[in-house]
């Protein structure tokens, strides 16, 4: 099982922690998630029948990880928000987070692009993430997600009309 597992960190890892890291923007918590993944694929391996390829599987793995991780915020938030009066306007609380310090790009165009993704869905994310920064093809992006083809073509151009409109509303050409 080690030789599998160091198998798979030497050809996987960097993709893997690029993908979590674009889908939560920080490091500390991309390092946990990346080794929660690391965790359950120790765990299930001997389950995993390779009706995918290892790659599609991990990939699998990591994304119903990070939806979960989001998910359980999203409960915390929500029962911190019973406890909040939102009447009072705190002026010391930023209005947007800053991108970690390590995704600073230099170039305005691609922050606008990142910064623009937060305005698409999940899935719309997953699928930009998946295909145009980790490069997947449209079947390898659909065993990773537990989508269609057809699916992925689909919430790839809702995800990409989402970056043309806020590319237009910044006063960009699209």
């Amino acid at each position: 099982m080690k030789d599998i597992f160091e198998g798979l960190y030497d050809k996987y890892h960097n993709e893997l922690y690029k993908f979590v890291f674009y889908m939560v923007k920080d490091k500390q918590l991309t390092e946990d998630l990346v080794q929660e993944v690391y965790i359950k694929v120790l765990k299930s391996y001997k389950n995993f029948r390779g009706e995918s390829s290892e790659k599609t599987w991990l990939f699998s793995i990591a994304r119903h990880i990070t939806i979960d991780y989001f998910r359980a915020q999203k409960r915390k938030r929500n029962k911190v928000y019973e406890f909040i009066d939102w009447t009072e306007k705190d002026s010391s609380l930023p209005d947007e987070l800053p991108l970690p310090e390590e995704i600073a790009i230099q170039n305005e165009e691609i922050q606008h692009i990142y910064r623009s993704m937060d305005k698409c869905t999940p899935d719309q994310k997953s699928v930009l993430i998946l295909r145009y920064i980790q490069s997947f093809s449209i079947n390898e992006t659909a065993e990773i997600l537990g989508f269609s083809q057809s699916k992925v073509k689909t919430t790839q151009h809702r995800g990409l009309k989402v970056l043309r409109d806020s590319s237009k509303s910044k006063g960009g050409d699209a």
